[in-house]
């Protein structure tokens, strides 16, 4: 598998100690629904501590855009100063979460502009899922072969009410949650790799219902 080169972020020594995830509100939210900052603090989150100018070199910025978005950033707590990586005058960022979550009853989103920037998060994070699974994809075949079999790219449909799929959704988030007990064992070991799990969970009309709630006559096709 491929090592970071010098010209890249670092990556964190040893397992993070808590799993910290950042709950928006409305002030935070409109700090990060911003296509560039969601960016830089995902690729602070995955690749650990890394300057302005070596993250414009990564996502092919200017050091100047860079560096003003991490500022605004830091300022609504999505990053943080990680000083320990500091040679000489350059500023050294790290991410101050691992993730954030959306609450809607902490948001109004009868409220356009909180609204609007909900659909910033939610198509970005599509974006980079899809994107992530097409390297996957793609890349396949220069794993082991054990490592070509660890996949999955499954999908299921269930009858649900909404209480019943927030239940579905709390227990397969606290199923994966349990598996951070294996970081700290598996982080020497040499057949061990991040390994991203994509949930993708959302109701759906089928034919049956569109049937029952036919469109007017001059609008069928």
């Amino acid at each position: 598998m491929p090592t970071p080169s010098p010209d890249e972020p670092g990556t964190p020594i040893g397992p993070v100690p808590t799993h910290k995830v950042h709950s928006l509100d409305p002030r935070s939210l409109r700090g990060l629904a911003h296509p560039l900052r969601l960016k830089l603090f995902r690729k602070l989150r995955e690749s650990g501590p890394a300057t302005a100018s070596q993250l414009a070199q990564l996502l092919g910025e200017s050091s100047g855009s860079t560096s003003y978005h991490l500022r605004q950033l830091a300022a609504y707590g999505f990053v943080e100063d990680a000083p320990e990586h500091g040679k000489g005058r350059e500023r050294w960022w790290r991410a101050a979460a691992n993730g954030f979550r959306l609450e809607p009853d902490r948001l109004d989103l009868g409220d356009p502009v909180q609204r609007g920037a909900v659909d910033v998060l939610l198509y970005d994070v599509a974006d980079n899922h899809t994107e992530e699974v097409s390297t996957w994809l793609g890349t396949r075949h220069e794993w082991s072969a054990p490592w070509q079999e660890a996949y999955d790219l499954s999908d299921w449909t269930l009858r649900l009410t909404p209480a019943q799929a927030i239940e579905l959704g709390e227990r397969a988030q606290e199923l994966l949650e349990s598996y951070r007990a294996y970081e700290a064992q598996n982080a020497d070991a040499e057949d061990a790799a991040p390994y991203r799990v994509h949930l993708h969970a959302f109701p759906r009309k089928t034919s049956a219902d569109r049937s029952e709630n036919p469109a007017p006559p001059e609008a069928q096709s």
